[in-house]
């Protein structure tokens, strides 16, 4: 009897963990291991020479990081190029397309004729593949047949080469991310807004308040853990754009346009890069890290004060 005891409070205590060893497992072996892995290969350079095959891996300690912050680096220009070019498509998504996402979700959070539609019509091209909604842009910004230099044209414009000059790739690639993403964003806003009470709003109206005083008064102020969530996600999005370059020419040209993550595609199959790829995923991981604790922690600051 105290054996049956004693074995079935054995068996209470073990069962949490026997339920969760399964994903532990997979944890450890596609997160975890693979994560110091990453940190670990980031101090090596593979070995170089007619007979590198049988040679271990050079400890070169932080001369990868050296490198790819070096100008005159070759890898380090590249590095330099994309990082610039991912900082200022990060900033231009969460600038543009998370306002324009709630605006969008304002001018939806009212009765309307086809509501339904409008709102199925803006959300649309988040339900694109990234790849396909990047093949019907480059169609788009095509130099002769492209609906962008068509428009142009009929102004007397005679047209620009949106994925040919180096001034205005990036911008292309940054007017396809908006459009794509800001329907997104405006869903989380709309669960937001609806979450509101209207006698707020008829209290404030009633206490003289205008549109503009109530949405910086009311709507603002009570979404801004929506506004937290949103920014943080478009941020990292931002940092994990892959898809989209391989239409809308490659991060070319000279890399006017490459993304950071992309840049680490294009070098991962080279053999003489592998510490050089650690090492930027490395920077990639931590610079998404600061921003994502960095917002939260100026949130919590913020809700803690008022």
């Amino acid at each position: 009897m105290i054996a049956k005891v004693w074995r079935a409070r054995l068996i209470a205590r073990l069962l949490p963990y026997l339920l969760i060893a399964p994903t532990f497992v997979l944890v450890l072996m596609f997160t975890v291991l693979p994560a110091f892995n990453t940190v670990n290969d980031s101090f090596y350079k593979p070995a170089r020479g007619l007979n590198a095959a049988g040679k271990s891996p050079q400890f070169v300690h932080l001369q990868n990081f050296v490198d790819i912050l070096d100008d005159s680096h070759y890898m380090g220009q590249r590095f330099l190029r994309s990082f610039r070019n991912t900082l200022i498509f990060a900033l231009a998504t969460v600038f543009v397309a998370v306002p324009l996402g709630l605006l969008l979700a304002l001018l939806l959070n009212r009765p309307q004729r086809l509501l339904g539609i409008w709102r199925f019509a803006v959300f649309y091209p988040a339900l694109l593949p990234l790849i396909g909604a990047a093949s019907i842009w480059s169609f788009i910004f095509s130099d002769s047949i492209g609906l962008a230099n068509a428009v142009l044209r009929s102004f007397g414009h005679p047209g620009l080469n949106w994925l040919g000059d180096r001034n205005l790739v990036l911008l292309s690639v940054i007017i396809v991310n908006i459009w794509k993403q800001a329907g997104y964003f405006m869903i989380f806003f709309l669960a937001g807004l609806q979450n509101i009470a209207r006698e707020l709003y008829e209290a404030a109206a009633l206490d003289g308040a205008d549109r503009f005083q109530q949405f910086m008064g009311l709507t603002l102020p009570l979404l801004r853990r929506t506004l937290l969530f949103v920014s943080v996600i478009s941020f990292t999005f931002a940092f994990q754009t892959v898809e989209q370059l391989q239409a809308l020419g490659e991060g070319g040209p000279a890399d006017s346009a490459n993304l950071l993550l992309y840049l680490i595609f294009q070098n991962i199959a080279e053999r003489r890069n592998w510490g050089y790829v650690n090492a930027m995923t490395l920077v990639l991981i931590a610079v998404v890290l600061v921003f994502t604790l960095g917002n939260f922690l100026l949130f919590e600051r913020s809700e803690s004060e008022r």
